[in-house]
Order: C-alpha cells, then sequence, then structure tokens
C-alpha cells in the first residue's frame, strides 16, 4: 500500500489538478524561497514562483514519483529565474539586500562601504546570468556545491567552474572600476 505522499505524487503525474494543488500548498513556500534566493527581488521572485508551478503543471506527465518533487520543481524553478534573469538589463542592477555585508569593516567610511557595495552589484548584475545563478546560490547563499548542481542540472564540477569563471569576471570588473577585491 502507497503511503499519502505517493498517492499525491501519482496523481499529479497523471494530471489530478486536486494532486497538483495540494503540491502547491505544500511547496510553494519553499519554492517562493529559493527563486528568491536567485533573482533578489520579492515581486519578481512571486511572479517567477507562479511561472515555475505553471511549467510544473504543464510537465506534469513528465514528473518521476521515485525522484522525489522538491529536487524536480526546484530545478524547474531554478530555470524559470533564469529566464527572468536574461530578460533582466543589468543596468536594472541587483537588489541592495545583496551586498548589504559587501565590504563590512572594511573601512570606517559608510560613504566608500555603499559605493563598494554599489560598484560589486553593478559588476554582478553584468555577468551572465548562468554564472550569476551559480556564484548567488553558492557563493552568496553558501548553497551546497551538490544542491546548486542538482537545480542547475549540471555537474558539481561545473558548479566549480562557473563559480570561478564568475568571481575572475567579478573580479576584473571591479579592477577597471578602481576597486581592489
Amino acid at each position: 500500500m502507497q503511503d499519502d505522499g505517493s498517492s499525491v505524487l501519482d496523481k499529479f503525474r497523471q494530471g489530478d489538478g486536486h494532486a497538483f494543488e495540494t503540491l502547491f500548498r505544500m511547496h510553494q513556500r519553499s519554492v517562493y524561497g529559493w527563486v528568491l534566493r536567485i533573482v533578489r527581488d520579492p515581486g519578481a521572485a512571486e511572479d517567477v514562483t507562479v511561472e515555475a508551478f505553471w511549467r510544473m503543471h504543464r510537465a506534469h506527465a513528465r514528473f518521476d514519483s521515485a525522484r522525489g518533487f522538491e529536487p524536480w520543481a526546484r530545478r524547474i524553478a531554478t530555470h524559470a529565474a533564469l529566464d527572468w534573469l536574461r530578460r533582466k538589463k543589468p543596468e536594472d542592477g541587483m537588489a541592495p539586500e545583496l551586498w548589504n555585508s559587501v565590504a563590512a569593516g572594511a573601512t570606517s567610511d559608510a560613504a566608500v562601504n555603499a559605493e563598494i557595495r554599489m560598484k560589486t552589484a553593478q559588476a554582478f548584475a553584468r555577468l551572465p546570468a548562468k554564472l550569476r545563478v551559480t556564484a548567488t546560490l553558492a557563493v552568496v547563499e553558501e548553497r551546497p556545491q551538490k544542491e546548486v548542481a542538482e537545480a542547475l542540472g549540471i555537474t558539481v564540477a561545473a558548479v566549480k567552474l562557473r563559480v570561478f569563471r564568475a568571481l575572475r569576471l567579478l573580479r576584473k570588473d571591479l579592477s577597471e572600476m578602481g576597486i581592489k577585491p
């Protein structure tokens, strides 16, 4: 006999709307939190979360209940967030809360700290979306590389390479702006 969890997952895979609603209620908060880590904008995170669940609903037949809903949902949400980041212009910048702790204590001059945070956010926003998402999750959010790899559908080695490339580009960009990283 199957437990209620796998029964809901099987019904979802078969296209049952009530099962989808149940999964939505169960996972909405965690998917939103994951998306917010990536897009850094609460309003955009709400929109991307809705888009991610819409994609999950449309892809119900491809869901493999043996692999679990949460990793599958996180992967779809990550790709929806990546699509949002690709559409966003770099000059829109990153949310300031991402950089509140950057360079804290580097100098006692608040104006210098604010300038460093602003330039760091600008440099980060200019990163290609794939590198930005990987660096946000692995470096800023300090998520395990295996978790980041699963969410992006890549290997741990690819995560490490993307982080390396992102940091190299950030250092170069910051150096060009007169900031020694």
